[in-house]
This record gives C-alpha cells, sequence and structure tokens, in this order.
C-alpha cells in the first residue's frame, strides 16, 4: 500500500483494515472490475463508519484500483482496453530494468526465495485453483522488484500489478495460465547465474508474451458479492 501511514503509537489506523480487505479482495479476482462499493455496506461488514470507510476507499482510489465519482460513488476500477494496453506497456518499460538490477544482487537465499514462489503458484495450478495461481503469479514479480533494492521503482510496478490483477480478469484469454511456469523458470534461471542482460531480455519476452495474450474486446460486467470477497461475515 504506497498510502498507509502508522499512527504516533505504532498503531495502523482503522481504514488500513478496510484497505487490506479490499485490495485483497481485488487483487485475488473476489471483487469483479466495475463492482460497485456502498459505504453503508461495507461500513456494516466491518462494523466502522462511512467517514472511515471513504478514507479507506480514497486510498484505494489513489492507487488506481477503485474509482470515484461524484453522485455516482465507488466501485472497482474497470481498465479500458487502451488503459489495460498501457499498464502491461509500463511494466515492459520498468520490469526488465527490475529484474538486471536484481540479477546484480541475488544471493543464495534469494533463489531459494523466488523457487519457493514457483512451487507455490505450480501447487495452486496443480490444485486446480486459477485465481489463487494468478495472484502468486503477481506476487513472484513483486518479490523480484524488491530484490532489485529500488524502492521508487518496486511502489511503481507494485501499483501496475494491483492494477493488472483488474486486466487480467476482464481481458486475458486463459485466466488459468496467466503466467506460465516455463517463463518464471528462465527469469529465476538467469536470476540466479547473475545475468544481468540475460535477466532482463527473459522479463521482456515474458511481458510482451502476456501482453499478446489479451483479449482486448469489451466484457459486460458481473456482481459482485461484498461478504464473500472479503472474507467476512456481514454484520447485523
Amino acid at each position: 500500500m504506497s498510502t498507509a501511514g502508522q499512527r504516533r503509537d505504532g498503531s495502523e489506523p482503522s481504514w488500513v483494515s478496510i484497505y487490506d480487505g479490499l485490495h485483497n479482495a481485488i487483487i485475488r479476482h473476489r471483487l469483479d472490475p466495475g463492482a460497485k462499493l456502498v459505504e453503508d455496506e461495507i461500513a456494516e461488514v466491518y462494523g466502522l463508519s462511512r467517514t472511515v470507510v471513504r478514507t479507506a476507499l480514497q486510498a484505494l482510489a489513489r492507487d488506481g484500483v477503485v474509482v470515484l465519482q461524484r453522485h455516482r460513488g465507488a466501485s472497482v476500477a474497470r481498465p479500458s482496453p487502451d488503459e489495460a494496453r498501457e499498464i502491461f506497456e509500463a511494466r515492459l518499460l520498468i520490469e526488465p530494468r527490475i529484474a538486471e538490477m536484481a540479477a546484480g544482487r541475488m544471493t543464495a537465499a534469494d533463489g531459494a526465495r523466488l523457487r519457493a514462489c514457483l512451487d507455490a503458484e505450480h501447487a495452486a495450478i496443480a490444485q486446480d485453483q486459477p485465481r489463487e495461481a494468478v495472484f502468486l503469479s503477481a506476487e513472484f514479480h513483486r518479490v523480484i522488484a524488491g530484490l532489485a533494492g529500488h524502492a521508487v521503482l518496486a511502489g511503481i510496478l507494485g501499483d501496475l500489478l494491483s492494477r493488472s490483477s483488474l486486466v487480467v480478469a476482464l481481458y486475458w484469454r486463459r485466466p488459468e495460465t496467466i503466467c506460465e511456469t516455463h517463463a518464471h523458470h528462465g527469469i529465476v534461471e538467469a536470476l540466479e547465474a547473475r545475468h544481468a542482460a540475460d535477466a532482463g531480455a527473459a522479463m521482456s519476452r515474458h511481458l510482451a508474451e502476456l501482453l499478446a495474450g489479451l483479449d482486448l474486446s469489451e466484457r459486460p460486467p458481473h456482481r459482485s458479492n461484498l461478504a464473500d470477497a472479503i472474507g467476512l461475515p456481514a454484520r447485523g
């Protein structure tokens, strides 16, 4: 989260729990792009005030995963085909460089961490959990960004990955295989060998394949159940 802060006593502000719950539901495809986010409903589910809910929604809007419209309220962002293309084009610009930087800093422990990511992704696929596999695929990319040691680029990529989850939900032709396993293995092998150019090239090829896998035609909206999406029972 790029906007969260802590109170002076070190505790999280009350709106962070709402932010985290909604953000997690969005990137795990439990809330569909375009789904309405009604302040009263969210307040009831969390047992918090509408003012607190509004703060969380404003933070999500700054991160690009929620849209706030005057007189229409909040909804999960629904990227247009042009926005979807631009999100992946932006990743193509920065992620190869991130991979190159990560290669120069790799340790054996880093390699083991990345291979654990691959194992978790494979397990989700084997258990027929495509939504979890998609989430874990994005986490793999987040881990590489963290290994690069560049906080600004990691922050930018984090926001792009969250928005990418919306693009995948809308436009990916094969949702069960958003990131082909061989592509991730190739990236890890280049990183472990500390070959910066190879790591950057592997990442570039991978992202180009993802962009080519988008079917950028309009999709009808779906309705999501808020309490089910965030895993909390409705209060009342």
